[in-house]
Formats: C-alpha cells, sequence, structure tokens
C-alpha cells in the first residue's frame, strides 16, 4: 500500500503546542514527503479558540458528514473545521469550511496521563464529498492490528524539531512497534493505545499532528497523541478500535 502519493488514506493534522505538556509532545511530520493535492480528502484542520483566546491548530479527519474524529486535547472554546485543502495558507475552491457546533471529548480524558486522548466534532452542517472531500472508515471493536505492520500518517506539523508548522501536508511511512518500545512511557497502555515508529529512524509524528489518523490498509488505527520533546520515535497513538462502543453511541444519539 502505498501513502497519500499512492492515494493510500493519510491524514491531516496540526497540534496545540501550548496545551502540550513538555514531557508529552506529538505533532509534525519529520522524515515524510509533501503530499499529492487532494489525495487524502478526509483530512480536516481545525482552528481552535482555547478559553483564553489563544488560536491553535490540530489536524482531524471526515468520519460522516458532519463528524469529525480528532484527539481530545484539541478542544477549545471555539472551533472550525476546513476541509478539502493542501496549503492551508492559500484559498482553494475545493475548501469547505464549516464551525462546530458541539465537542465531545471523551468522558474520561485525562490530561495528565494523556489517556482517552479522543474526540468528536460535530459540524453546524454537513459537508459536500467531492473528490476533495471525503470520509474515512473506522475499524471495528475487534480489530487488532499488530506490531509490525507498516502505516502511514499526515499532517500540516513542524518538519524538524526547529521549523514552523509546515503550509502544506506532509506524510510519512511508519512502524507499528511493540508495546515494550514504548516503556519508557510511563502511563503508556498497550490495551487502549499505540506505540508507532521506528527508534532507528528519523520519522515521526511532532508538534502540529496530533489528532490526525494513523492509516493501515486505508482503515484510520490510531490518532496521533503525544511524543518525546525532541521528537525521538516512537510516538504515542490513541488506538481507535478501543473506542468504537463510545464512537458509535455519540454518531447514533446526533
Amino acid at each position: 500500500m502505498g501513502g497519500c502519493s499512492e492515494k493510500m488514506h493519510l491524514l491531516s493534522i496540526l497540534l496545540l503546542v501550548f496545551l502540550l505538556s513538555p514531557r508529552a509532545e506529538a505533532g509534525e511530520i519529520i522524515g515524510g514527503k509533501e503530499c499529492k493535492p487532494h489525495s487524502c480528502p478526509y483530512m480536516a484542520y481545525p482552528e481552535i479558540v482555547t478559553s483564553r483566546d489563544h488560536l491553535g491548530s490540530c489536524g482531524g479527519f471526515l468520519i460522516r458528514q458532519d463528524f469529525v474524529l480528532t484527539a481530545a486535547r484539541c478542544a477549545g472554546s471555539s472551533v472550525t473545521v476546513t476541509l478539502g485543502t493542501r496549503n492551508i495558507k492559500e484559498k482553494q475552491g475545493t475548501q469547505q469550511k464549516r464551525e462546530v457546533v458541539k465537542q465531545f471529548p471523551h468522558p474520561r480524558y485525562n490530561h495528565f496521563t494523556v489517556h482517552n486522548d479522543i474526540m468528536l466534532l460535530k459540524l453546524k452542517e454537513k459537508v459536500n464529498l467531492t473528490l476533495a472531500v471525503g470520509t474515512l472508515p473506522l475499524p471495528s471493536q475487534s480489530n487488532f492490528v499488530p506490531p509490525g505492520r507498516t502505516c502511514w500518517v499526515a499532517g500540516w506539523g513542524r518538519t524538524t524539531v526547529e521549523e514552523p508548522m509546515s503550509d502544506t501536508l506532509q506524510e510519512v511511512k511508519l512502524r507499528l512497534m511493540d508495546p515494550h518500545a514504548c516503556k519508557h512511557y510511563p502511563n503508556f497502555d498497550h490495551n487502549f493505545q499505540l506505540c508507532v515508529g521506528n527508534p532507528r529512524k528519523t520519522k515521526s509524528a511532532f508538534k502540529g499532528d496530533s489528532g490526525g489518523p494513523l492509516l493501515y490498509a486505508g482503515v484510520a488505527q490510531g490518532i496521533v497523541s503525544y511524543g518525546q520533546g525532541n521528537a525521538k520515535p516512537p510516538a504515542v497513538f490513541t488506538r481507535i478500535s478501543h473506542y468504537q462502543p463510545w464512537i458509535n453511541k455519540v454518531l447514533k444519539e446526533n
């Protein structure tokens, strides 16, 4: 399977850097390449106004015409989502912008342990499905992808530790690791999190990518959550399959 350029589903994600603690930073694509225009139609770019009126961004992905899935850390006093865009600084005719009318962070989200880092965003109006805007499938609750598999992630985050966030969508191929590779994260739990990124490689998601999907075989298996401040892999992703009952409940009731 390929990445964005090979029309494999990938994600875009920008992260609220200021919401992350120094030991738990995640968000940019490091060691990747630029995605082809609109090869990832499910990618969403949420712009967040925080309670302190700071403006930040996260990544996310469209799972229904009126719902975007992202990380719970991306909650704010108000959120606006842009879809159908590759370069966030350019105005494109394919763009669709929607106001978020309700945020559904997981009820057991813990900012300190970064457990249950998942959130649903209800859009005020449904988006129109086009070549540039589409939905991304989710795994079943029983879908447990084993370590060793190659996955893809994308985002508008930083491309190096020191660089500012990227204007254009980037993608990178990452390996799903054994749980022991994340043993240096004291709160890592393999049951509802994924350990992603070969520690011998310089490829990773980093600042600016939180909230975006990790894809395997065209299905969103994870959500970028957090990593090390120096961007050294592996990083921690939320395991989507664990949360399918909760996701289905929210979608059914809304």
